[in-house]
């Protein structure tokens, strides 16, 4: 058995993991105002809730820029208290076992690829639309993480006047007075103003799936994430906007889909080694 962790800024989800199953699941929210140290105990608080003598290793997968190899994290997004969190060697002191410590991003890719929509497929990318915008990067079967897990910052490249994860994430919607929960539910209702606003959507997640072609060029694009629900409101504008690419082939041998495994981030935690 293994434990996974998936820390948001929002929420904290700590899992028993057997052979692929979660068999127990803790879910709270995450103190992301609080001191480095009490965000910390939290987290073992939760894992001490779970942990048998059965487990062999904890996996834990963090919003920011991650030494894996030391298990160091750095900055993380909506937890200003963590600027360098040595994580693994706090966590294996308290629980006796191997700690991995990853990008969220990598996490969720690794949990599509091993249990979910991208098994079987061996150049992947796995893109979280939420509150951010992220990538875990699968090339030729093993995850792409970079020297610094960086390797799927896509959100941060710049595009138009801002950057991909102002367009292309929940932002993208508060910037137009409303959320995307707000408008998916108007559009379900045929608001037409709703449906242009998803339209519009769509057109630059066109855009950011042609980026990715151009820098990874994957059999398989993966959507994960609150967005990823409303697929379908914005999935013919996407592939409009697609059709602006020079290449049609390759295009046209792209898979595109959402992933439907419930906590796919923490599952690939837990698989991580």
């Amino acid at each position: 058995m293994r434990i996974g962790v998936d820390l948001g800024g929002t929420n904290v989800r700590v899992g028993l993991v057997d052979e692929g199953r979660i068999v127990r699941l803790l879910s709270e929210p995450c103190k992301a105002d609080r001191p480095e140290e009490e965000v910390v105990e939290h987290i073992v608080s939760l894992i001490a809730s779970l942990i048998t003598p059965e487990v062999s290793r904890i996996g834990i997968g963090v919003p920011s820029v991650v030494d894996a190899q030391r298990g160091i994290v750095y900055n993380v997004v909506g937890i200003p208290s963590w600027r360098e969190v040595h994580l693994k060697d706090r966590l294996e002191r308290r629980f006796g076992v191997p700690v991995h410590v990853d990008n969220d991003c990598n996490c969720f890719a690794l949990g599509v690829c091993r249990f979910g929509e991208a098994s079987g497929y061996r150049s992947v990318v796995c893109v979280a639309l939420g509150t951010g915008v992220g990538a875990g990067v699968v090339i030729d079967g093993r995850l792409h993480a970079g020297h610094n897990t960086g390797a799927g910052e896509i959100g941060s490249i710049p595009y138009l006047d801002r950057d991909y994860e102002y367009y292309c994430s929940s932002r993208f919607f508060v910037g137009r007075g409303t959320t995307g929960k707000e408008a998916a539910d108007r559009a379900r209702e045929g608001d037409a103003g709703a449906l242009a606003l998803w339209n519009e959507f769509g057109g630059h997640i066109g855009r950011l799936v042609m980026m990715i072609l151009y820098a990874y060029d994957p059999e398989v694009i993966v959507f994960g994430g609150s967005i990823a629900q409303a697929f379908d409101f914005y999935k013919d504008a996407m592939y409009e906007t697609l059709r602006e690419f020079p290449y049609e082939k390759t295009v046209e041998r792209l898979h595109i889909c959402c992933s439907t495994i419930e906590n796919g981030g923490l599952l690939g935690a837990s698989a991580c080694e």
